[in-house]
């Protein structure tokens, strides 16, 4: 493949997502949507059914693997900035207990009917040779996902951070995310051990041991290190070359343990020193490189593993059944979960449908579940739609709960 070629395909992806992103930030969506989008159009489903003299000339099977490259470092530099930036928020006034319960319930139900659909998907919908179990867990999990940087996007846009709901959507979405995080792992191992359960064995014990040396040698090391080169939280080039080294080193051990690179990068990401000064310095120097140029291309190559046999007739039904069973559990099981702690019928209402949110973080387990092996093309396509129509009907369910009862939503927290 000529640099010509890669070059025109960075561009276009770049402009494609800038217009989408625009557009969706035109009517109230977060920018995240429009980009995430603009990788549909770019596919087979939309740009591939237009134009398809032109879409095999402009991303031929051979210009993938070099695509591909760049989309795994931007995804994994994005999974460490979302690892560094998990934590619980400062002053949360709402109790951890509340959110417990909100991260609780908003994952068992929509897991539970992920599970409860999968024996209607797993015929039509499994790759050949995938085992129930592994696939069913996996429809559980994908359906049970809260994108937390999408969430704290919409709650600032609509000066809720500091409301009730708002904090306890983020202590809850910062749960479900690493609680969702070690599910997926653990799914990822159970399928990549098609030997059996010695194999099986060998991911986790590799995966623990790593785990293990990350927070007891790594953490502690990494504390002293910034402590002593970067004492004021602003890393000069050198330690921003470590820190990146670090995250690349953790990405391929997962990689080696034949989970994924961004289970790595977010492990890294969590042991680092929980330093305001520091999360903002790495996310100056990493975030317009990973977010403005690589994520879009990751964006683009989900797009090109999409398939328009999604959209048969057959499988229409099927992709309103996953559409159903993903907002009914997460919108329900939210609000129960924040009704159980005494919270009123609006803000348990709007706190489940932030945790419907998924959005990107969504978009990332699929494709890693398609690298996996774990689901097909038409089934990806299906829950990448589902991502997208959840992630946006967030907003709109937001100003319907606040129309209907606007003074409930502005609660701020105790302080």
């Amino acid at each position: 493949m000529s640099l010509a070629l890669l070059f025109l395909q960075l561009a276009l992806i770049l402009i494609t997502a800038r217009l989408c992103g625009l557009a969706l930030r035109a009517v109230g969506q977060p920018m995240v949507i429009g980009e995430m989008a603009a990788g549909v159009l770019l596919g087979p489903v939309v740009f591939g059914a237009l134009f398809p003299q032109w879409h095999p000339q402009l991303f031929p099977p051979a210009s993938l693997p070099a695509l591909a490259a760049l989309a795994n470092v931007g995804v994994v530099l994005f999974m460490f900035m979302v690892g560094a930036e998990l934590r619980a928020p400062k002053g949360m006034g709402s109790p951890l207990r509340a959110a417990g319960w909100v991260a609780i319930s908003s994952m068992v139900l929509p897991m539970g009917l992920g599970l409860a659909i999968a024996p209607a998907l797993y015929p039509a919908l499994a790759p050949r040779g995938m085992a129930f179990w592994p696939f069913a867990l996996f429809i559980g999990v994908a359906l049970s996902i809260t994108a937390f940087p999408v969430l704290a996007r919409i709650l600032k846009d609509r000066k809720l951070t500091r409301t009730r709901i708002g904090q306890l959507s983020l202590g809850a979405a910062g749960m479900v995310d690493a609680l969702a995080w070690i599910l997926l792992a653990s799914v990822v191992a159970l399928a990549s051990a098609g030997a059996g359960p010695a194999a099986f064995m060998r991911i986790a014990l590799g995966l623990l041991l790593m785990v293990g040396v990350v927070f007891l040698v790594a953490r502690p090391l990494l504390a002293w290190f910034l402590r002593v080169h970067a004492p004021d939280g602003s890393p000069s080039p050198m330690v921003l070359a470590v820190l990146l080294i670090g995250v690349f080193v953790c990405a391929m051990l997962t990689e080696w343990l034949q989970l994924h690179a961004v289970f790595g990068a977010f492990l890294f990401g969590i042991a680092l020193p929980r330093d305001d000064r520091l999360l903002h310095a790495l996310g100056e120097r990493i975030e317009p490189l990973s977010i403005v140029v690589l994520m879009p291309v990751f964006f683009a190559l989900a797009g090109l593993g999409t398939s328009p046999g999604a959209f048969g007739s057959a499988a229409l039904g099927m992709l309103g059944l996953i559409l159903l069973a993903a907002s009914v559990g997460k919108i329900v099981g939210g609000a129960a979960g924040a009704r159980v702690c005494g919270y009123g019928w609006p803000e348990s209402l709007a706190t489940g449908a932030l945790m419907n949110s998924r959005g990107l973080m969504e978009l990332i387990v699929i494709k890693v579940g398609l690298d996996a092996g774990l689901i097909g093309a038409e089934l990806f396509t299906m829950l990448l739609i589902m991502a997208l129509a959840t992630t946006a009907a967030t907003g709109p369910l937001l100003s319907l709960i606040a129309w209907r009862r606007p003074a409930a939503l502005d609660r701020t927290t105790a302080s």
